[in-house]
């Protein structure tokens, strides 16, 4: 059963027979803003989030950037499944709009953190956008074989005219894989200022 984190929760990436989890999957999944057209009618209008990460070593400092202009890290360890440029318009269909995936095992020897965020292209604030989620699960952008974790990262009241957010980093510490469900919303209008606040608050 997937553990449901909460913002700031740290766990270890191992499955509950004790293995240790090596092909994970961050799945991202958010939905279009419904506003009224002419007449009052329903309309959905399309949400561009991009989910991104970015790899550091123990000083902090960044070796690579995944994210929709640049889809795999140079060795190939790290993966991005594309840009998708409008979320669930018909509704939460369950599955992730973008996937990141990594193989820990072909990671450089110095990445000791990956941090993930998610920024919004159109400058559509988080509180609108009626859910987005999270989930890290073993397997691959096609496959899933089991979900490790997830949790709701949007639509709360400190969300409000916010269009950058940190989701959460992963972090090894004496020879172990962790992940800090992070969730934060930044003042960040773009990647670069994300990537900057995480280096100065999350690593």
């Amino acid at each position: 059963m997937a553990i449901i984190l909460e913002k700031g929760q740290r766990i270890n990436l191992e499955k509950s027979n004790g293995s240790k989890l090596v092909n994970i999957c961050v799945g991202v999944n958010w939905g279009a803003i419904e506003s009224k057209g002419f007449f009052g009618q329903k309309k959905m209008e399309a949400v561009d989030l991009d989910a991104s990460c970015a790899t550091f070593d123990d000083n902090n400092v960044s070796k690579e950037v995944i994210y929709f202009g640049n889809l795999k890290s140079k060795n190939g360890s790290i993966k991005h499944s594309g840009d998708d440029l409008v979320g669930d318009t018909g509704g939460d269909d369950g599955l992730d709009n973008e996937i990141i995936s990594v193989d820990l095992s072909k990671l450089d020897s110095s990445v000791t953190k990956i941090a993930f965020v998610l920024n919004s292209f159109k400058g559509q604030d988080f509180k609108s956008i009626p859910f987005a989620s999270i989930r890290i699960y073993e397997g691959t952008s096609t496959r899933v074989n089991e979900v490790f974790a997830k949790y709701d990262i949007a639509n709360g009241p400190s969300f409000a005219g916010k269009v950058s957010m940190v989701l959460g980093v992963f972090y090894k510490r004496n020879g172990e894989w962790k992940f800090n469900a992070i969730g934060e919303s930044t003042d960040d209008r773009d990647l670069k200022g994300t990537l900057s606040t995480v280096v100065s608050k999350y690593l």
